[in-house]
């Protein structure tokens, strides 16, 4: 069925119906493009809220950015600011694949609406013309035709009339015959305007408008489909992302699986271990006994345990938690120096060793830069055209400066390593040679171990270095341990291990958290004490 055969006398139900049609997909539009505002205003508030509690850290060595916890809490924030960009993505695609296609689909729709109800209108006009002139024809015929029946009336009665001349009859007779003849040439011009009416007629009601009503069904078919896609579409743009938001959401639970507690409460230790040993106990000074008071200042005057360690302070009793006192001008922080000396050992042979590390590796890079402007100098001086030998000479003389000013810091802070201390091996930074031709060699760090990895221990403050500690015989192992965990040994100086895996210990562990053992292939180096269970020989 269609609406040019059922609907053909409904031309004002089937207009309003269209237009109805038109209504609901700019309604369906805007309801999409009120959606995508909450998607966009839901990402904006999720992207603040992630750079809110991601604030950037000023510094690598923030104590908090070692724990797994943290780390875990800053994945979680990346992964909100990634699902964001995919509330985003929602909101563009729903703007450009039903919102802006829509729109412009719904303006074709309205072009052609406008088009066929114009061709109806034009239609309706043309039979309205034909049956007004039908209707003129008809009065006139009418008219025409009573003024021949009263011509012809007025003749007969003329003719009739014994008192009317011979030529008032012929006149009557002549003015009836015209009339007669004019009603008949408008009864046949009424029955043309009849025949052509009747024809217009049938064409309009089963030809014309039936063709534009199935054009217009055709429009709302197509309208009503383009619709239905937008409705999936509605659906489907969200589901493209959902693959992606479960990465998002899988990252999140990814980031709280990483939890170590072990490692974070290890990674504690090792930021904050001081490296000082614990203070003895006080001497009692018996005052009635007649002390010698030079003895008594003597005993005084040599601090045992960590008061010694402050240099300061030394007349007062060292505690483990700090008082809370309110903050006065006089009351002024220790002086950061270039040496660390304001921090304590452990913790300034860390620094200590990282500053050493930053500089090899600019030196390194100093020495590449310079090994890279001798080759270049010597294409220049083979081949003179491709460039002049003596452009280089400012750059090279400048790299040279560097790497002079880079050894000088290097042999600073090994000297301040030095009296800071370390155990087994002392950190050496063999110098860098530099040829004639700018070309260098450049001798990696000898038994230098990092942060994470480099044992300590108090008493190496104060311990002179054997500079022929790689010459020694091994040492003869002190005990066994197992390991509980596993331990990756990735730092220079540690060595890897398996849970369960037994090892030969070596070296006891000397307050640092660290104990040095050894593999029955020979190889040795340092785990950490809370990963091992230890058996030591009697």
């Amino acid at each position: 069925m269609d609406w040019g055969t059922e609907l053909w006398d409904q031309y004002d139900i089937i207009e309003k119906h269209t237009q109805s049609g038109l209504e609901l997909v700019e309604k369906y539009v805007k309801f999409v493009k009120e959606r995508t505002e909450i998607e966009q205003s839901y990402a904006k508030q999720l992207r603040n809220l992630s750079k809110k509690y991601n604030q950037k850290r000023s510094s690598k060595d923030e104590p908090d950015c070692r724990l797994s916890s943290y780390q875990s809490f800053l994945d979680i924030l990346n992964e909100m600011n990634d699902y964001a960009g995919q509330r985003e993505l929602i909101a563009e695609n729903m703007i450009m694949n039903i919102c802006i296609d829509l729109t412009k689909y719904l303006q074709e729709l309205k072009q052609e609406r406008k088009s066929y109800l114009l061709e109806a209108k034009k239609a309706q006009q043309s039979l309205e013309s034909t049956y007004k002139q039908l209707d003129s024809s008809k009065k006139r015929f009418e008219r025409e035709w009573r003024e021949a029946e009263r011509a012809a009336q007025n003749a007969e009665k003329t003719d009739q009339d014994i008192n009317a001349t011979k030529a008032d009859v012929e006149k009557a007779k002549q003015q009836a015959h015209m009339r007669a003849r004019v009603a008949e040439e408008c009864k046949n011009d009424y029955a043309a305007h009849l025949q052509k009416y009747n024809k217009e007629q049938s064409q309009f009601y089963f030809n014309d408008m039936p063709i534009i009503f199935n054009k217009l069904q055709g429009l709302d078919e197509r309208r009503i489909q383009k619709l239905a896609q937008g409705y999936m579409l509605f659906s489907d743009t969200e589901k493209h992302v959902m693959p992606i938001i479960g990465k998002c959401l899988e990252g999140i639970t990814k980031a709280g699986t990483n939890v170590n507690e072990k490692n974070d409460t290890m990674v504690i230790i090792e930021q904050n271990k001081s490296g000082f040993e614990r203070p003895g106990d006080l001497e009692f000074e018996d005052y009635s006994q007649g002390i010698n008071r030079a003895s008594s200042d003597s005993s005084l005057s040599t601090p045992k345990g960590p008061i010694d360690l402050l240099g300061k302070n030394r007349s007062k009793n060292f505690w483990l938690f700090k008082r809370s006192k309110k903050f006065t001008p006089d009351k002024i922080l220790p002086t950061v120096t270039e040496d660390f000396g304001h921090l304590p050992p452990e913790q300034r042979r860390k620094r200590l060793q990282q500053k050493l590390e930053e500089i090899s590796k600019e030196l390194q890079k100093e020495a590449d830069q310079s090994e890279a402007l001798g080759k270049m100098k010597d294409v220049y001086e083979k081949n003179p055209q491709m460039g002049d030998p003596a452009s280089l000479a400012t750059q090279i003389s400048q790299t040279s400066q560097n790497i002079e000013r880079l050894k000088g810091e290097l042999n600073k802070y090994e000297t301040w390593l030095s009296e800071a201390g370390v155990r087994g091996e002392t950190l050496r930074y063999r110098a860098h040679a530099i040829n004639n031709n700018g070309a260098h060699e450049v001798l990696s760090p000898d038994g230098a171990h990092s942060d994470e990895s480099t044992p300590d221990s108090s008493q190496a403050i104060y311990a002179e270095f054997d500079d022929d500690f790689e010459d020694e015989e091994p040492v003869t192992p002190i005990g066994k341990c197992t390991a509980m965990y596993n331990f990756p040994g990735a730092s220079e100086g540690t060595i890897a291990m398996e849970e369960g895996e037994e090892l030969a210990v070596v070296e006891e562990d000397k307050g640092d958290g660290w104990t040095r053992v050894r593999r029955h292939n020979g190889d040795e180096g340092y785990i950490p004490t809370s990963y091992v269970a230890i058996t030591l020989n009697k």
